[in-house]
C-alpha cells in the first residue's frame, strides 16, 4: 500500500538545496519524491490514500532540529520522560532532537544510548538522538566507553553541565573523537572561574548579594579547548555560548579555518542578568544570562555566520525545586515548544536574521554538526517536515505545555510564528 502525502501552495524554504520560493512538495511512503512549482493530484497514485495539505500563506520547511535537550530520562522522570520531551519537541516543529547525557546515571556506555533510542522509537514522536558522556559519571577523570558508544549510534560526546576540567584528560578525548570522527562538545565552565556562582559576575550580583560567576569561567576554557583542537583536528563544537569573549575567540578560530562550530540558546539573546533583580529562578541559568553587551555581541555574531545553531538547551525541573532560594534551585529553563516563537522575537523582528537564515540554522547546520542525513527536503531524503504559520500570533501558557515541567519565565509572552503541523517520516505527528 502506497502512503502518499501532497503540501500544496506553500513557500517552500530549503537552505541545503537553495529553495525559497512558492512550491509543492510530494511524499510518497515516507520519502521526499518530488519537489516543483506545481504538482498535479492526478500524481497521487490512489486518491483512496493520498492526503492533500494546503499549506496556502504558510512556509514549508525541513524538520527543525534541536541539538541540545534534557529529557531527563533515566532517573528524574517525574521532570521529563523520552516520550513527554518528544511530544514537547514536535509540538515546537522539532522533528530531530539530540539527548544530553546528564541523566542519572549518565549516557556513558552503549546500553544507555540503546536505551534512550528504544523509549524514542516507542514513543513515535520525533527523532531521539544522544550524545554520550565524554568521561565516567561526567566527573572529567577517566574516559566513558567512547568507541563502543560510538557504534551504538551516539551521534557525540559531552559531559553538558560539566567543563572537563582536566586538559590531558579533554585532549585524549579529542583523539578519540577524532578517530570515529564525531563530534565532541563542551559545557565551557572552567570551575576555578566560575567557583560557586549561580549568575553572571557584576553589578547585578554585587547588588543582589549572589555568587557570580565570571565569564571568565567560559572564555578561559574555551581558549584552552582551542589549543587542543590545533593539536587534534576533531570536530569541535561549544555549547551554549553566550560572552562576548567567546565569540572573539570562536572568531579567531574559523579565521584560522579550524573545525569549530557553535549554538545559542533564545534565553541568551532576549535576558540580560538584571532580569534576576526580582531573585525568580526562571532566569538561573547555566551559562548565566549576561550584560547587554554581551547579547548584542551574540546577535552581531548570528548576522555574520558566526553562530552554527540555534538551540532551545530544554531543560526541565519541578515546579517545587525552582521554588528554592536562588542559591539552592536548579539551572535551566523549559522552552522547547515555543523556541521557534522566541527566535521570531530574537532574531527576526530586529533584523538580524530573514526566514531563511533562521531556518538554515535550525535544520542544515545542526544536522551537519552532528551528522546526519536531516535538515533537507532533497529528493529520496526521509520526509521529515515543519510547516509554519509565520504570521499567526499567540501568547504562550505554561500550563498548556506537553512537556512535564513548567519552569519558563516566558510565561504570557506574545509571539509570533507558530508551528502549524510537524511532519516526520512522512507522517503528521503534530497539528495546531
Amino acid at each position: 500500500m502506497n502512503s502518499e502525502l501532497l503540501i500544496k501552495n506553500g513557500r517552500v524554504i530549503d537552505p541545503a538545496n537553495v529553495i525559497d520560493k512558492k512550491c509543492d512538495v510530494l511524499i510518497v511512503d515516507g520519502k521526499i519524491a518530488e519537489v516543483a512549482e506545481k504538482i498535479q493530484n492526478s500524481k497521487l497514485k490512489t486518491q483512496n490514500y493520498g492526503t492533500v495539505i494546503d499549506a496556502s500563506g504558510k512556509l514549508v520547511t525541513p524538520g527543525l532540529i534541536d541539538m541540545h535537550v534534557h529529557f531527563r530520562e533515566p532517573g528524574d522522570e517525574e521532570e521529563e520522560t523520552i516520550a513527554s520531551g518528544s511530544t514537547a519537541a514536535v509540538a515546537g516543529g522539532f522533528t530531530s532532537v539530540v539527548c544530553m547525557p546528564n541523566t542519572r546515571p549518565p549516557i556513558e556506555n552503549e546500553t544507555d544510548v540503546e536505551y534512550v533510542h528504544r523509549k524514542a522509537r516507542q514513543a513515535r514522536k520525533t527523532h531521539v538522538y544522544t550524545m554520550g558522556a565524554i568521561t565516567k559519571n561526567r566527573e572529567g577523570i577517566e574516559l566513558a566507553e567512547m568507541g563502543f558508544m560510538s557504534e551504538a549510534g551516539a551521534v557525540g560526546f559531552t559531559d553538558d553541565g560539566n567543563g572537563v576540567q582536566d586538559p590531558a584528560v579533554m585532549l585524549r578525548a579529542m583523539k578519540y573523537a577524532a578517530m570515529f570522527d564525531v563530534v565532541i562538545a563542551q559545557h565551557c565552565e572552567d570551575d576555578s572561574f566560575a567557583g560557586n556562582g549561580v549568575m553572571n559576575a557584576g553589578y547585578y550580583s554585587t547588588i543582589l548579594g549572589l555568587p557570580g560567576a565570571d565569564a571568565l569561567a567560559e572564555e578561559a576554557m574555551l581558549w584552552r579547548d582551542i589549543q587542543l583542537l590545533k593539536k587534534t583536528g576533531v570536530r569541535y563544537h561549544a555549547q551554549h555560548i553566550s560572552t562576548a569573549g567567546s565569540i572573539e575567540l570562536i572568531r579567531a578560530a574559523k579565521k584560522d579555518s579550524l573545525p569549530i562550530t557553535s549554538e545559542v540558546t533564545p534565553h541568551h539573546l532576549l535576558f540580560t542578568d538584571s532580569c534576576c533583580v526580582d531573585y525568580d529562578t526562571n532566569y538561573k541559568v547555566n551559562p548565566p544570562l549576561r550584560s547587554e553587551r554581551d547579547v548584542e555581541a551574540l546577535k552581531q555574531a548570528i548576522a555574520e555566520g558566526l553562530v552554527d545553531a540555534l538551540v532551545s538547551d530544554h531543560a526541565p525541573h519541578l515546579q517545587s525545586e525552582k521554588e528554592l532560594e536562588f542559591i539552592a534551585a536548579p539551572f535551566g529553563i523549559a522552552g522547547l515548544e515555543c523556541a521557534l516563537g522566541l527566535y521570531v522575537e530574537a532574531l527576526l523582528k530586529p533584523g538580524v536574521l530573514d526566514w531563511p537564515g533562521l531556518i538554515k540554522l535550525m535544520t542544515e547546520k545542526p544536522a551537519r554538526i552532528i551528522g546526519v542525513d536531516k535538515g533537507t527536503l532533497g529528493v529520496g531524503k526521509q520526509a521529515d517536515i515543519t510547516i509554519i504559520d509565520p504570521d499567526a500570533k499567540y501568547q504562550i501558557d505554561v500550563n498548556k505545555f506537553l512537556s512535564k515541567s513548567r519552569n519558563c519565565p516566558y510565561n504570557g509572552w506574545k509571539v509570533t510564528g507558530r508551528v502549524d503541523k510537524t511532519i516526520v517520516a512522512g507522517e503528521v505527528r503534530f497539528e495546531a
